[in-house]
């Protein structure tokens, strides 16, 4: 049993959004990568990073993720940057699961994330870190990616519809 898709993304992107939508389309479950690193840690994201540093937060992500890649069978929205670890990418490639990422251009991402207070990679310069996380990640998520939907002046149901679209095309073919 492994998830039907990993959704990848920047910040803003709409991966849990999107995701639960998508879930909901496909009438399965939707787990994101954020919650269920702060279940297993009894901490919020933001406290894990703040008292113990994004290294610490990273290697929980990656346990939470490489768990759910093996008994999770649904919607799988990952942190933006869960794929700059290499066991946690090296685990999503070997599963086989789909990677989905989703993207949108620097001023979109801007606006849906606002101040980025609840954004710990993001909270003191929201958009000089979004470049920075693009030029970073993208070249990680092309790597890994079965394919890409815009979400550009798209709502999260047309952009879950058309990543529903392209995993039926992949099933059938």
């Amino acid at each position: 049993m492994t998830p039907r898709a990993v959704i990848v993304g920047l910040p803003g992107a709409g991966k849990s959004t999107t995701g639960r939508r998508l879930a909901k389309i496909l009438a399965v479950g939707f787990s994101d990568s954020d919650d269920l690193v702060e279940r297993a840690d009894g901490r919020t994201v933001r406290a894990i990073f703040a008292e113990s540093g994004e290294p610490a937060f990273r290697a929980i992500e990656s346990a939470v993720i490489t768990a759910a890649l093996a008994d999770f069978d649904g919607i799988l929205a990952l942190g933006g940057g869960a794929l700059t670890v290499e066991a946690t990418r090296e685990a999503v490639v070997s599963s086989g699961v789909p990677v989905v990422v989703l993207k949108a251009a620097r001023d979109t991402l801007r606006l849906r994330v606002g101040d980025a207070s609840t954004r710990p990679l993001l909270a003191d310069d929201p958009e000089g870190r979004l470049a920075e996380l693009d030029r970073e990640r993208a070249p990680v998520f092309d790597a890994v990616c079965a394919f890409s939907v815009d979400t550009d002046d798209r709502t999260p149901g047309q952009v879950a519809a058309k990543v529903a679209a392209r995993l039926h095309e992949m099933r059938t073919r």
